[in-house]
């Protein structure tokens, strides 16, 4: 929230510094989740706003667009397997206090060729720039191992996920981008941040949230599992051994 509201104060600095400013949105501000959920696409759009209506001249340097997906943050425990005497067994664990849960960041370039390390660094712009926060006093290789690890496994379930070129920008005042939300997502409020940047300077910032929740049965069992464990715990184990016992006794008959 303290993020959000920085960015939306720098928007008004900017605004009335007369530099350009953002008018985004998205396509769906609220993604219910059911039992046939197979995954969403979610358009982020808008438009820049100049000072005067007058457009940057052509010949000028163009602005760039970069809009940032990011999903609750959870604390997370990475753990390294090693393999002694022929068995794979847990070693080397690290724990990260603030990583987010879903990251997805499209930009109209390559990240690196729009920012410098230290613009990436400060508004977290790329997978390789992200604020951990790791609970730990290990070595900076042994850290950035794990680091390394953490983001190859949320890429391949498509939790992260980096789209260079995938906004597109018309005659330098609108935009759009499309982000794929996984069927594994998880449920929360999500931010929709766009940044507007140019000569390496982030000229405009703006924040749009989305809440993502499951809805109907799914709905249901999450908030007695969370509300109610102990009930929900006893309606299992009983579902279970009804289960057992049924199927057993059709097997008995056939």
């Amino acid at each position: 929230m303290m993020r959000v509201l920085g960015l939306l104060l720098a928007a008004l600095l900017l605004a009335g510094a007369r530099a350009p400013v953002l008018v985004p949105d998205v396509s769906q501000r609220e993604i219910e989740i059911i039992y046939s959920f197979t995954g969403a696409e979610l358009l982020l759009f808008g438009a820049i706003l100049y000072p005067d209506g007058a457009r940057p001249a052509e010949g000028d340097d163009a602005a760039e667009i970069v809009v940032v997906v990011k999903g609750p943050t959870q604390s997370v425990l990475m753990r390294e397997k090693a393999k002694v005497a022929g068995i794979w067994v847990n070693a080397e664990s690290m724990r990260y206090r603030s990583a987010p849960s879903f990251y997805a960041i499209a930009s109209s370039r390559p990240i690196d060729e729009i920012v410098d390390e230290r613009t990436r660094a400060i508004y977290e712009l790329g997978l390789d720039s992200l604020q951990l926060s790791p609970v730990s006093t290990a070595a900076s290789e042994v850290q950035q191992r794990f680091v390394q690890g953490l983001v190859d496994l949320r890429r391949r379930t498509g939790l992260f996920v980096e789209a260079p070129g995938a906004v597109e920008i018309t005659d330098g005042v609108l935009y759009r981008a499309r982000v794929a939300i996984p069927a594994r997502v998880p449920v929360g409020r999500f931010t929709a941040e766009t940044f507007l940047i140019r000569d390496g300077r982030v000229l405009a910032a703006a924040v749009r949230e989305i809440d993502i929740r499951k809805s109907g049965f799914e709905r249901f069992v999450a908030s007695a599992a969370q509300n109610a464990s102990i009930l929900y715990g006893i309606a299992a184990v009983t579902l279970s051994v009804l289960f057992g016992w049924a199927a057993g006794a059709i097997w008995r008959r056939f």
